[in-house]
């Protein structure tokens, strides 16, 4: 079945690398118009739109930063006029050891949830204000397998903050559903990207390859028609689940 998404706007956050690059992709191949969110890495934004410059716009915002949150999702409306679907992928894991000098460990944590939940809150508060404005909306969080079994004692608040951001996902399913607003879930575990390879430079690539059931990691490529095929409405009434992406490295 081919997804088609000719006509929907939507803003992927963290859109230029990593999952959020496989994202933005395949939302482009399926006809979508997007809005490329990035923090430093314009270049890798710029070549991953080559080819699709009259559906892709880039914007650029520190999500660590409240108000640059905001601004973000004002310049995301100010130049589309509207939005039809949200992809909040943008996430950081920072690694703070038990034994941290506890205000190094109280910056990690405030600016692991400020990236990975407020950030992500504050973009769901103004979707869903928008969407009441029009005939509805979809948002697509992305979670993380450690929101439910947990993660190493170096990454609480990663797993932490990815709890809230199923919590709260659930909770718009249910306050939002009558005015046609769906929220979905995504919870990948071990990813191929730069951010899960700081992990595995720290633990290995055998800890992360014993940790699943299949004999490949995952990559990119495996979650993004996922997100397709929440954005395309053929899914709706699946609002408010999570959806495992993980090879198998658990079931709960």
């Amino acid at each position: 079945m081919e997804i088609s998404l000719k006509g929907q706007v939507i803003l992927v956050t963290g859109g230029s690398r990593g999952i959020g690059a496989g994202i933005t992709r395949q939302l482009l191949e399926a006809g979508a118009t997007v809005a490329v969110h990035y923090n430093s890495n314009q270049k890798q934004a710029q070549q991953l739109c080559e080819g699709y410059e009259a559906e892709s716009h880039l914007f650029q915002a520190n999500l660590a930063h409240a108000q640059a949150t905001i601004n973000l999702f004002k310049q995301v409306i100010d130049r589309f006029g509207r939005l039809d679907c949200q992809v909040n992928n943008a996430g950081v894991a920072v690694s703070s050891a038990e034994d941290k000098q506890e205000d190094k460990w109280v910056e990690d944590w405030d600016f692991t949830m400020n990236v990975n939940l407020r950030a992500c809150g504050l973009l769901c508060k103004m979707a869903v204000e928008h969407f009441q404005t029009q005939e509805g909306g979809r948002i697509i969080n992305i979670s993380s397998r450690a929101a439910f079994r947990g993660d190493t004692a170096d990454y609480l608040a990663y797993a932490a903050s990815k709890g809230g951001v199923v919590a709260l996902t659930r909770s718009i399913a249910r306050a939002y559903g009558k005015q046609n607003i769906k929220a979905f879930n995504i919870a990948p575990g071990f990813v191929r990207t730069d951010m899960a390879q700081d992990f595995m430079d720290q633990y290995g690539e055998d800890y992360a390859l014993n940790d699943i059931a299949l004999n490949q990691l995952t990559e990119p490529k495996d979650l993004a028609p996922t997100v397709a095929f929440l954005a395309s409405g053929l899914a709706d009434h699946a609002t408010g689940c999570t959806i495992d992406i993980n090879a198998g490295s658990y079931v709960h």
